[in-house]
């Protein structure tokens, strides 16, 4: 009978890091990103004992994956929060100028209802003057071209 071979550790970090590739990861959640601490982690080691000075074909490895997998990676929860945050404090200030816009159009429907009252009332007014300055007015004799004097040189 044959004992299995203990593994080293470089043997542990290879194995950690293939599992984090596939999503597959033991002790870490599902969703981790692949780095080189979370895979010193995968490995149950401390996240500094993975060190490109004792591995430096695996840290490469892991950099190179990293490096590819940049544009690949979904947004991490924080950053899909701080990105909603912005997106609400866009929207309440879109609402806080929707507000303030309303407020002035308001302002001035309100001045142009007290003037047209204001003009209407004068508009009455006038409509009923005529009638008073007729019934004053005196009418006045025609004039004719016989009784006009023309001026000689």
């Amino acid at each position: 009978m044959t004992l299995p071979k203990p593994k080293n550790a470089e043997a542990n970090f290879r194995e950690a890091f293939e599992g984090l590739k596939v999503d597959a990861g033991k002790l870490l959640p599902m969703g981790t990103p692949v780095s080189q601490n979370n895979v010193a982690k995968e490995a149950g080691c401390d996240s500094t004992a993975l060190k490109k000075a004792q591995f430096p074909v695996l840290v490469a490895d892991i950099q190179a994956y990293v490096k590819n997998q940049v544009g690949e990676r979904a947004p991490s929860e924080r950053q899909r929060l701080l990105k909603q945050r912005q997106r609400s404090r866009t929207a309440q200030e879109t609402i806080q100028d929707l507000k303030a816009q309303r407020d002035a159009a308001a302002s001035l429907l309100v001045e142009s209802n007290a003037r047209i009252s204001i003009l209407t009332r004068k508009v009455r007014g006038l409509e009923t003057r005529p009638e008073e300055l007729q019934s004053k007015a005196r009418t006045l004799p025609r004039r004719t071209t016989s009784t006009c004097i023309v001026p000689t040189r």
